[in-house]
């Protein structure tokens, strides 16, 4: 755990340099090809744990949370017996959705909205209007179908289909200290769940959020705060970690400036952990954010092959203390003018793939988490590794022709 918190310990291997074969992207055809996104929605979306929500989302009994993702839909719902229990939104009779808000209650039974149909928290059938019209029901068979669901220090994760990713504590094992140490699963929302829309293709999100090379130009907040002493560790297997370390520079930054000087004394428990703010990565579209005053995440998934939906929520310790609450504030008022900023760059990165001027990505050894993702992408999705779009009809094809024989690029 030591030698997790001190940055000043991590190893020279955590900023690699890229040999000069290594310093393209993605071909700019993978950005807004429609038979891509097919391939990207199965074997990305459904196939890989997403990330529904956190279980104090979801307190008490009957208390649920939704997630619709590329045509699913999820419910987490805690049981009488304080378990989570995850489930696909799908009534059994005509699949409509049994709960229609992105969060709410239920009192005593599951009540789908279009003809009534019960459920019980644990999922069973619970009963139906006018049964003798129906043929017989089986509690457990008819009842909500399940979802394969984990729970991570809080974090409750779902995956729709069986895929290659092992379980989330052994993908995020590396990283599993961290998360015990800010206590993650004993936090609670901080009421500040947003969620947002981009015209820009999701790859185009992960391409600006994988690098700090932008943070001294795009991000003045970030810089003002971290910027001098920020690195990125990608130990590979699909998750990294970013740390960005204060500095006792006098800040420029109004909203820094305050922060740096309101905010509380962190508990001993955080260690060097205290001074900075770490960003935690996970295939495919998930990030983390451990902070030292709270702790949050956010992801995105596509709508279309221009449209990006992005969400997120941020998690605190319970605390009423004025400085606290005012270093939160600042938090995230820094925040979002990160994401704003973020959000004009990553529309105009994904407008030049259609661009005639676009001859390609070349890689800074700072931008070496791009090549990573790009070179996780291309061992899922093999037909990336082609620089020319197939012919209509063909990808998919191709795809699956590639993936019967073996993945072809070396993992960096």
């Amino acid at each position: 755990m030591k030698q997790l918190a001190k940055l000043s310990k991590i190893p020279e291997m955590v900023q690699p340099r890229l040999a000069d074969n290594h310093r393209s992207g993605l071909p700019g055809w993978t950005y807004f090809s429609e038979e891509a996104l097919e391939i990207e929605k199965e074997l990305l979306f459904r196939r890989s744990w997403q990330l529904l929500g956190h279980v104090n989302d979801i307190p008490a009994p009957g208390d649920y949370a939704t997630f619709d993702i590329v045509g699913e839909r999820a419910i987490a719902i805690r049981g009488r017996d304080g378990k989570v229990r995850c489930f696909h939104n799908v009534c059994r009779h005509r699949g409509s959705r049994v709960v229609a808000d992105r969060q709410g209650s239920c009192k005593s039974a599951i009540v789908c909205p279009f003809h009534g149909w019960s459920y019980n928290f644990d999922g069973t059938l619970r009963g139906v209007p006018a049964p003798r019209s129906l043929p017989k029901l089986d509690p457990e068979r008819h009842g909500l179908q399940k979802l394969d669901h984990e729970i991570f220090h809080g974090f409750i994760f779902i995956r729709f289909k069986p895929g290659a990713q092992p379980a989330v504590a052994k993908l995020l094992s590396i990283y599993e200290p961290l998360f015990a140490l800010h206590r993650t699963a004993e936090t609670k929302p901080l009421g500040l769940f947003w969620q947002a829309d981009m015209q820009a293709n999701w790859k185009a999100v992960r391409d600006v959020d994988n690098e700090g090379y932008h943070v001294p130009i795009a991000h003045p907040g970030l810089y003002d705060l971290y910027g001098r002493q920020y690195v990125d560790e990608l130990p590979g297997h699909g998750v990294t970690r970013s740390v960005g370390r204060f500095d006792g520079l006098k800040s420029k930054h109004w909203s820094v400036r305050h922060y740096k000087t309101i905010r509380p004394a962190a508990p001993d428990h955080l260690g060097e952990e205290s001074s900075n703010w770490t960003y935690v990565g996970m295939f495919p579209n998930v990030v983390f954010m451990l902070y030292p005053e709270q702790i949050g995440y956010y992801q995105e998934w596509p709508l279309g092959v221009d449209r990006t939906v992005q969400r997120g929520n941020v998690y605190g310790l319970s605390d009423d203390r004025r400085e606290m609450k005012l270093a939160r504030y600042l938090a995230m008022r820094i925040d979002r003018e990160a994401t704003r900023e973020d959000h004009q760059l990553i529309v105009w990165s994904c407008e030049a793939m259609k661009s005639s001027a676009f001859s390609g990505i070349i890689l800074s050894d700072h931008e070496a988490g791009v090549r990573q993702y790009h070179d996780h992408l291309r061992r899922v999705i093999p037909v990336y590794n082609l620089q020319n779009e197939p012919l209509p009809g063909m990808t998919a094809t191709l795809n699956d022709e590639l993936l019967r024989h073996g993945p072809t690029i070396k993992q960096s």
